[in-house]
């Protein structure tokens, strides 16, 4: 009997003791872009505040919508990154021990373009013959840094809605 109350009482401590746990737990991404931005708001048009690099690992300290609060270097640094650009998977980046894979599959490109992948845009081509894509090759290779685009939202008077978007 007393050796039953033991066994009833160690099992709810345990039970309880278990609860806990995800509560303190904290949920580690690693980046799965080529270079990740840290913003000081949750907001694609935020100021940069660090960069992170492709696999590296940030632990979540919040979250808002779509975009993840996270910190970097033991929490010296924190910022906000688009859930877009981080995965669960642990990406390791291992020299030597295995052929690397250099190419994309399909599905990944397709992810990428949001769907609009070789095959899709051969189609597209296909179906409407008559418009002219060179000024929209040609948009593809621009590239707006952070300076440039703050330049413009001040030149313009343009305050950029907080919360990533939201009024």
């Amino acid at each position: 009997m007393l050796r039953t109350r033991f066994i009833i009482a160690a099992l709810a401590l345990l039970g309880i003791l278990c609860v806990h746990i995800p509560v303190n737990a904290q949920e580690t991404l690693s980046v799965q872009v080529r270079e990740g931005e840290l913003r000081a708001t949750p907001s694609f048009l935020g100021k940069i505040v660090a960069r992170v690099a492709y696999g590296d690992r940030v632990v979540v300290v919040g979250t808002r919508g779509a975009w993840k609060k996270v910190s970097i270097k033991g929490g010296a640094l924190q910022g906000w990154m688009h859930t877009s650009a981080l995965t669960t998977r642990r990406i390791a980046l291992k020299a030597g021990q295995t052929a690397v894979r250099t190419g994309a599959t399909q599905d990944e490109l397709a992810l990428a373009g949001k769907g609009f992948n070789e095959q899709v845009e051969a189609a597209f081509r296909k179906e409407n013959r008559n418009l002219d894509y060179t000024w929209i090759n040609r948009m593809e290779t621009f590239k707006v840094s952070p300076d440039l685009m703050s330049n413009f939202l001040a030149q313009g008077n343009l305050v950029p809605p907080a919360e990533g978007g939201k009024p």
